[in-house]
């Protein structure tokens, strides 16, 4: 994808669409959402990352870095393939994802199309299946055992398993992979079912001109395949605790700063190694999306370290981050890097040179605009042509949540600036992304419907809640996907025929 392209999209999580077993996933919603798409001329289909969810159901804290959610294995394809028998579906809630009920019924009918895979495959899928297991052996192998072991414990974390599991001694872990010889199957199973589908969906996005934009968070969770596997990466003692961890220091948005518990990267130890784990998650990254979001950049130039033992932000310490050689090594290992900077929050003048030096875009928020005067960053006319402009993200409002919220300084500088009101807020922010310099503009689903506030995805820092956002068909309707179409058309992100003018 040409990130210096003049074009359009739309930002909707897999687990947002709607479908029949209780979440979103890559099932036939998905290639109708690429449909919809297509007819209303956007050519970008953000994503939020695709990896397991942890604890509140946040794809921002999963158990790996490598591998897919399970969750969003759609049932159709091994019902299809014979592996399956159509499942008996429970009655579930249609607006909002209950995790603690679906996730367990939909593990069900994953184990049950396993167990028919195992037990009657084609040959021909046994050979895809072997193929494809020992293609992806460098992180797979880890991450099946890590998920096997898990299992039977219900989730206990890996720290706390026996001292040969956590210390990795090769005889405790061969008897591990002889005794959850069926559970390590199992996930190797929906794991390449997870590649296999997503990998059909691109293809299907990318030959009707819709592009796949990832999402990579920066940091790993600490009870994660990812810190077992390799703990001489992170900083933790010699209990496989955090001696420090990552967050934000104190500002307008919290006097505590933000405690995120995400074990932190031993730099040292990667640069010895030429940065190959980060080589390594960005190669998967690319073979799953056309370009990727890496989430907390500025991470890259200078990243704050809190001690693991504060229970806040409010102590800490700002370090120099790997810079320019990772990018480097990443670069030389796999050539242009096609990814967009989110360059959020406290970002100082070394974030924009690596940003800048790396030939990134990076992020305009335009609901952050209006808090200050007409010279603001984040208002149209003040963005570069190398950005990627934003109504809102997940972690924002929806606008029309936002407006109902804004003090009326705020909402009386967007009225006269937008021109709009109360009824077309929605439409006047997307006009002004689309209608700025910006070379791609984004908009979340819930903005193109013109959603209130309690349709939007997360609210940061509140745990419980958050990510369980789904959409129904007939809330779309031929209005919203007609004025998308006009806007793009007319902007010059679309097929100018949408505009459908006479002559």
């Amino acid at each position: 994808m040409n990130l210096n392209q003049r074009s359009s999209g739309v930002l909707l999580h897999i687990t947002s669409l709607p479908g029949p077993h209780g979440m979103g996933d890559f099932g036939p919603d998905a290639y109708r959402f690429v449909d919809w798409l297509e007819s209303a001329g956007q050519s970008i289909w953000q994503l939020l990352p695709t990896t397991p969810i942890g604890p509140g159901d946040s794809p921002y804290q999963g158990v790996s870095a490598f591998a897919g959610s399970q969750w969003m294995v759609a049932l159709e394809p091994l019902i299809a393939k014979g592996w399956l028998k159509q499942p008996e579906v429970p009655h579930f809630h249609g607006e909002r994802i209950d995790y603690g009920v679906v996730t367990p019924w939909r593990e069900q009918q994953l184990r049950a199309a396993a167990a028919g895979f195992f037990a009657g495959a084609a040959d021909a899928d046994r050979i895809a299946f072997a193929a494809w297991c020992l293609s992806q052996q460098s992180w797979l192998d880890d991450y099946v055992l890590f998920m096997a072991i898990r299992s039977p414990l219900n989730g206990q974390p890996w720290w706390e398993w026996s001292e040969g599991l956590k210390k990795r001694e090769p005889k405790a872990i061969a008897q591990a992979r002889k005794d959850y010889a069926d559970e390590i199957a199992f996930w190797q199973f929906v794991q390449w079912q997870f590649d296999v589908q997503i990998g059909a969906l691109k293809a299907y996005a990318n030959e009707h001109g819709v592009h796949i934009m990832g999402d990579l968070p920066i940091f790993v969770a600490h009870d994660s395949a990812d810190c077992w596997s390799r703990p001489d990466l992170y900083s933790l003692d010699e209990n496989y605790q955090p001696t420090v961890v990552a967050g934000c220091p104190p500002d307008d948005l919290g006097p505590l700063g933000q405690r995120w518990g995400n074990p932190l990267y031993r730099w040292d130890k990667m640069a010895d190694e030429n940065y190959a784990w980060w080589t390594a998650r960005v190669k998967r990254a690319l073979t799953q999306a056309d370009v990727f979001r890496i989430d907390h950049f500025r991470g890259f130039a200078g990243y704050y370290e809190i001690p693991a033992s504060s229970p806040d932000a409010t102590v800490g310490q700002w370090l120099k981050g790997p810079g320019m050689p990772l990018f480097d090594a990443i670069r030389t290992a796999l050539g242009p890097l096609p990814i967009v900077a989110e360059d959020l929050g406290f970002i100082t003048d070394d974030v924009y040179e690596l940003r800048d030096g790396c030939g990134f875009p990076g992020m305009k928020i335009l609901q952050f605009a209006f808090g200050a005067e007409g010279d603001h960053e984040f208002l149209p006319h003040m963005w570069p042509t190398t950005s990627v402009a934003y109504t809102g993200t997940h972690d924002n409002d929806t606008v029309r949540g936002w407006w109902e919220q804004a003090g009326p300084r705020e909402r009386q500088f967007a009225g006269s600036y937008l021109a709009c009101g109360d009824h077309d807020i929605h439409w006047a922010m997307i006009r002004a992304c689309a209608n700025s310099v910006a070379n791609i503009a984004v908009y979340p689903l819930q903005d193109v419907l013109g959603l209130n506030g309690s349709h939007r995805m997360n609210v940061p820092g509140v745990l419980g809640g958050n990510w369980g956002w789904r959409f129904h068909w007939d809330w779309i309707g031929s209005e919203p996907t007609r004025v998308l179409g006009l806007i793009t058309a007319a902007s010059g992100r679309g097929p100018f025929e949408l505009l459908k003018l006479p002559g």
